[in-house]
């Protein structure tokens, strides 16, 4: 079996277990929303066209969008309250899998409810039923079938999207998924969508025999699926309940492309004995926000995204001057404190091929504003609408013929088959030597400097005791050693885990 299998499978019950839990509370909740909508609703036209009009608008958002925008907005929440409500992890993921859970749930009411024969309905009031009785015993029986159709569709959509959670902190079988992506560890990639997969199908056959149950009046279909039901939440859910609950942990964040879940792994691993929570995949944006707001305690940051992204200083420093400007207005406006720089740059650069560049005689990013309208830029998902991407496009007049966003893994991979000519590569990045690329110079500086920082939260400013373990990193990997690292993880052979290629980052610094 080789390792990367073997630690996917290590991970899978506790993955597996929070992927049921976050699905099944999403579903139930949903369930226990649209209930009331839908026997309101049956009899009331305007009611009805609203609910599905606004179910429907749910599902014209993208689930990892409509994911992420619940994070600010529980954000905004607990600013006004002043409470301390969860937003980061399995809240957030569950408000956004329930409202995707409605419309199939809300169909499949009310079609089944509205579909039943008038004949059938007059008759039941003919024998003089109540209208509590006639639903009970006449109306949800003969729509039962339709009802559950909703049910099971509204469950499988839902067990596909949670594994989306992972962009919003919490734990779910996608955490397979996006971080085999940016590693280019198809292996976790296949746990996670095979597991996410096989969870859907097992729920759904279940669900399908209640169905079939409900249609025939089979009890033994009914109790089957009912049964089949309990045993994958027993298989998913019952191992963990074993466990010691966890001490209170530190948490570690961390964004979502290689050198990252690098770092993660190297700070939970100085942190031991400490317990350690690792939430990554986090967009920039999100990852500050939780730092700023303690749903995380420590991660790592750059000083230009943090210059640019979030303080909103388009005024070039130098680069101890805007490091020091960094650690008093982070302090000052948010209490995040900066523990200090690890010791190397990942700044945003422009890489072209090597043949590329020698053919169109490019050196620097004002040689690329020449050619650009005849080049299609490959960005990573967040590039090209950041503030250094104005800068730099403004500056030097960049206009290209086309421009295409990718995956960081697949940005590389699309500058080799030629589907982009020019990429926002990362200066740290080992595939840029890999690959033989020429990383074009910046001579009017329009790119900030990018040392990677050190962050903690404002909470956990004060712990000495965290302060103590993570002050040996500052200073302690060079570009060189950081390169490396990246390297061993995004190689295609004999590729390493994140985990692992931290442990050659410790003590590392470049020759």
């Amino acid at each position: 079996m080789s390792p990367a299998l073997t630690a996917a499978l290590a991970d899978l019950p506790a993955k597996l277990a929070a992927h049921v839990t976050l699905s099944a509370a999403a579903l139930g909740l949903a369930i226990v929303v649209a209930t009331p909508l839908v026997l309101l609703a049956r009899t009331r036209p305007g009611l009805r066209w609203g609910a599905l009009a606004a179910a429907g608008l749910v599902q014209t958002i993208p689930a990892l969008a409509l994911l992420a925008l619940f994070y600010p907005a529980l954000l905004a929440v607990r600013g006004v309250t002043g409470g301390a409500l969860p937003v980061l992890g399995f809240l957030p993921a569950l408000l956004a899998l329930t409202l995707y859970a409605l419309l199939p749930l809300l169909r499949g009411g009310l079609n089944g409810l509205m579909g039943v024969d008038r004949d059938i309905v007059e008759a039941a009031n003919g024998v003089g039923m109540t209208p509590r009785q006639r639903l009970a015993q006449v109306e949800l029986p003969l729509a039962a079938t339709v009802i559950m159709a909703g049910v099971r569709t509204a469950a499988v959509w839902t067990i596909g999207a949670a594994t989306l959670a992972t962009a919003v902190g919490a734990a779910c079988l996608g955490d397979f998924i996006f971080a085999g992506l940016q590693t280019e560890n198809w292996v976790a990639v296949l746990v996670g969508c095979g597991a996410a997969a096989g969870l859907a199908v097992a729920v759904d056959l279940a669900l399908g025999l209640v169905e079939a149950g409900l249609g025939t009046g089979a009890r033994g279909r009914m109790l089957a699926g009912v049964a089949g039901l309990a045993l994958i939440g027993a298989i998913a859910v019952v191992p963990q309940l074993g466990q010691a609950a966890p001490a209170k942990s530190v948490v570690v964040g961390a964004k979502n492309f290689s050198e990252q879940y690098i770092l993660a792994d190297l700070i939970a691993g100085k942190l031991a004995p400490r317990p350690v929570t690792q939430r990554t995949g986090l967009g920039s944006a999100v990852a500050f926000r939780a730092l700023a707001a303690n749903d995380i305690d420590v991660y790592v940051d750059y000083a230009g995204t943090l210059w640019t992204g979030i303080l909103g200083h388009t005024e070039k420093l130098p680069r101890a001057a805007m490091l020091d400007g960094l650690a008093r207005e982070l302090k000052a406006k948010y209490g995040v404190g900066v523990v200090g720089p690890l010791g190397f740059e990942n700044a945003y650069v422009l890489a072209v091929r090597r043949d590329l560049a020698t053919r169109l005689h490019l050196v620097t990013i004002a040689d690329l504003a020449r050619a650009a309208p005849g080049l299609t830029l490959g960005a990573d998902i967040e590039f090209l609408s950041r503030p250094e991407w104005t800068g730099l496009r403004d500056a030097y007049g960049l206009t290209f013929k086309a421009k295409k966003s990718f995956e960081p893994t697949f940005m590389y991979r699309a500058l080799a088959s030629r589907e982009a000519d020019v990429i926002s590569a990362f200066s740290s990045d080992g595939r840029i030597a890999a690959q033989d690329l020429v990383v074009l110079t910046d001579p009017k500086g329009a790119i900030p400097a990018y040392d990677a920082l050190l962050l903690v939260s404002p909470a956990r400013a004060k712990d000495r005791a965290l302060d103590t373990a993570l002050r040996p990193l500052v200073g302690s990997i060079g570009v060189a050693a950081m390169r490396r690292a990246n390297l061993l993880v995004d190689r295609e052979a004999d590729k390493l885990s994140p985990k692992e290629a931290a442990k050659t980052l410790t003590g590392k610094t470049d020759e």
